[in-house]
């Protein structure tokens, strides 16, 4: 199957290409500021710790929601630069230490000899998701792929699978199309993007119009004005649409049940945002009624960061990234720390029936929901 990233790109939107306008607009300004910035300091230990910590004061955009006293910080470390710190390494640590007070996963440092980050996310929750397991007892050796998606048909229930681990790898209008041609017939999708750290935001609105039947609001997204911790653009709203004249799933009468984990982070807590909009919206049959879509939520709350990124430079040429515009759900509830599963479908893995067994609890939690709530035509089991 041929990728065409080209015509994914020509299925844009105006209302998207309206927001990018507005945030390529918001990048340069921004750039400008933060030029201006680091030109204030000086290539020294003490000059690196106050551009970085300048930077972060005035342009990152969770302090509020996070309740992080930011100047405490710069009291407290502040001083440690007049006669502790001595090398670049050392520097490097106090940057290291201050991350961990924000709690933010877009948050790191990129230092020739190694990455200041923040990872405790994810690391202190269940992982609940075994790549072995999936491999080896759910996807097999004749599975499709196309697009970093991974694909087969569960011949016991007539369940589709589609594992998808990053929203880097880029999705092709075309090879959208087969995937939803090749499976249009299963009583339902289990989408399962469980340890999908994120990627492109453009993939996870690709990916999602094609559960849309109409235009529907997913989000909100502000950006800085000021340089105050609170000086932020009226909200502006993000949108999903159909997309014309391409395959597209009927969530309404098969369900499509995401499958999530504490690292799908980023671009993949914003396509369960996404998709999660669109759950219960009315879609017409055949003959005109109007039936809900059933898009639900599996497994454990995602590990969010609804904060678009940003990049900046040190004056030691130390790279930086941190949350500059906050996004929202469709209600102004912020998404930053997450996620939870669909009432019900909250589920932990099991790693005795996972050995045992060799089971995927939250797969198997996803294939009983789909064959209790189908509207598909019924068929007769096969084996598997």
């Amino acid at each position: 199957m041929h990728i065409d990233n080209s015509k994914s790109s020509s299925i844009t939107r105006g209302s998207r290409l309206a927001s990018l306008c507005c945030l390529l607009s918001f990048i340069f300004s921004l750039s400008s500021c933060l030029d201006d910035d680091l030109m204030e300091q000086d290539d020294s230990l003490r000059g690196n710790f106050e551009a970085f910590w300048q930077t972060l004061d005035q342009h990152y955009c969770f302090f509020d929601e996070k309740g992080v006293d930011w100047d405490g910080v710069h009291r407290k470390y502040a001083p440690l630069f007049d006669d502790s710190i001595k090398t670049q390494f050392e520097l490097f640590n106090v940057l290291d230490e201050m991350i961990d007070t924000l709690r933010d996963g877009h948050i790191d440092v990129y230092a020739p000899f190694n990455i200041a980050r923040y990872w405790s996310w994810y690391e202190d929750y269940p992982n609940n998701y075994d790549d072995n397991l999936v491999r080896e007892y759910y996807l097999g050796t004749n599975y499709w792929y196309t697009a970093g998606m991974q694909y087969v048909m569960y011949r016991r229930d007539s369940v589709a699978y589609v594992r998808y681990s990053s929203f880097n790898s880029a999705i092709g209008a075309t090879n959208l199309d087969y995937v939803l041609a090749l499976i249009r017939n299963a009583n339902g999708l289990i989408l399962d993007i469980r340890n999908n750290g994120g990627g492109s935001l453009a993939n996870a609105v690709t990916l999602a119009e094609r559960f849309a039947t109409e235009k529907t609001l997913y989000g909100y997204i502000r950006h800085k004005v000021g340089r105050g911790h609170d000086d932020f653009s009226k909200p502006e709203p993000l949108y999903v649409e159909p997309v014309d004249d391409r395959m597209s799933w009927n969530a309404s009468k098969r369900p499509v049940v995401i499958l999530t984990n504490r690292h799908c982070f980023s671009a993949a807590n914003n396509f369960v945002q996404i998709m999660r909009a669109l759950d219960g919206t009315m879609t017409p049959d055949s003959t005109g009624i109007l039936l809900p879509k059933m898009i639900k939520i599996c497994g454990d709350r995602t590990g969010g960061g609804s904060g678009l990124p940003f990049e900046s430079v040190l004056p030691n040429g130390w790279s930086m990234r941190f949350s500059a515009c906050p996004m929202t759900d469709e209600n102004g509830q912020s998404t930053e720390s997450g996620i939870d599963p669909s009432p019900g479908l909250k589920i932990d893995m099991d790693s005795l029936s996972a050995f045992q067994k060799h089971s995927d609890d939250i797969i198997e939690a996803a294939r009983q929901y789909i064959m209790q709530h189908t509207l598909a035509p019924r068929k007769e089991p096969e084996s598997e």
